[in-house]
């Protein structure tokens, strides 16, 4: 079975709740070996560690941009403490989900971006790679990469990421990784698919946002909605499946796939590589 792994899954978020372990034994059964479960806020840093030792997964620490409004000062001292406490933990992989949202309105732009070149200091600091948030905000993430370490290459992921052909190039050249998952899966994504088929494989990663971002078969339109159909949830097992869509984009297999896609995610996450030799002693949930 292919090797699969999901470099972004909220497995602490409440829509999963008592769900999760089966949720998890489920996309394990399919062949996802490892889920990254990155924190958005210091409430939760303490819930993602304690659910990646539990389901033996990976997880990251850090301040979404959406959680900035809320954030106060001290949570980013608190981050810092705990990348000390926690830096012999071979599943802290990376400090994410980080980076800048100018799509949602409301947000103080001055902030995030504050929260951000912080953050990014402290990945540097504490010799992390970055899991970031690039909504709407490619071009003024690079500018933060490149002033915190000029000229110097960054390990991490572009989660989501969903911006120019010049943009994903600018963001390889800096040393990350490119993260696809659900919204690759419509046809009305050209310009995403385009990147999915052309760009480097080995600049690809695999994830599923979940129990965001959903693929085209789990998503309801609003009208479907309001009709009264819920919202699909999405869930790491519907990684492979995303996987089989890039596959066909690119005229390739999806085992070649998922081995490319799996050994990306250990040049942009390092610590997965002994994370992904532990897999196979990982018990199997019923």
């Amino acid at each position: 079975m292919a090797v699969f792994v999901d470099t972004h899954c909220h497995l602490d978020a409440p829509e999963f709740g008592a769900e999760m372990p089966r949720i998890r034994a489920r996309a394990r059964s399919r062949g996802v070996a490892l889920c990254v479960i990155p924190a958005v806020a210091a409430v939760n840093f303490a819930a993602v560690r304690e659910l990646a030792h539990l389901q033996g997964d990976a997880y990251a620490l850090g301040i979404h941009p959406m959680c900035t409004g809320d954030a106060l000062d001290e949570h980013l001292d608190l981050l810092d403490a705990e990348l000390v406490q926690r830096r012999d933990d071979p599943r802290l992989v990376a400090v994410g989900e980080i980076g800048l949202d100018f799509f949602v309105e409301g947000l103080d732009a001055d902030k995030q971006e504050r929260f951000f070149h912080t953050q990014l200091q402290l990945a540097r600091k504490h010799e992390l790679p970055v899991i970031i948030h690039v909504r709407r905000s490619v071009d003024k993430v690079l500018k933060h990469l490149r002033q915190v370490a000029p000229g110097q290459a960054w390990h991490g992921i572009a989660h989501a990421f969903n911006g120019s052909e010049q943009q994903a190039q600018a963001c390889i050249d800096l040393g990350l990784k490119l993260g696809f998952g659900g919204a690759v899966t419509f046809e009305r994504a050209l310009q995403l698919r385009r990147l999915a088929a052309t760009l480097p494989l080995e600049a690809i990663v695999m994830e599923t946002d979940s129990p965001d971002i959903q693929p085209h078969w789990l998503y309801r339109t609003q009208a479907q909605r309001d009709a009264g159909e819920p919202q699909g949830r999405n869930e790491p097992g519907e990684l492979p499946r995303i996987a089989d869509v890039v596959a066909a984009l690119r005229g390739i297999d999806a085992a070649a796939l998922a081995e490319a896609t799996t050994r990306n995610a250990v040049a942009a996450l390092p610590r997965l590589s002994a994370l992904i030799g532990l897999s196979a002693a990982i018990p199997r949930l019923a």
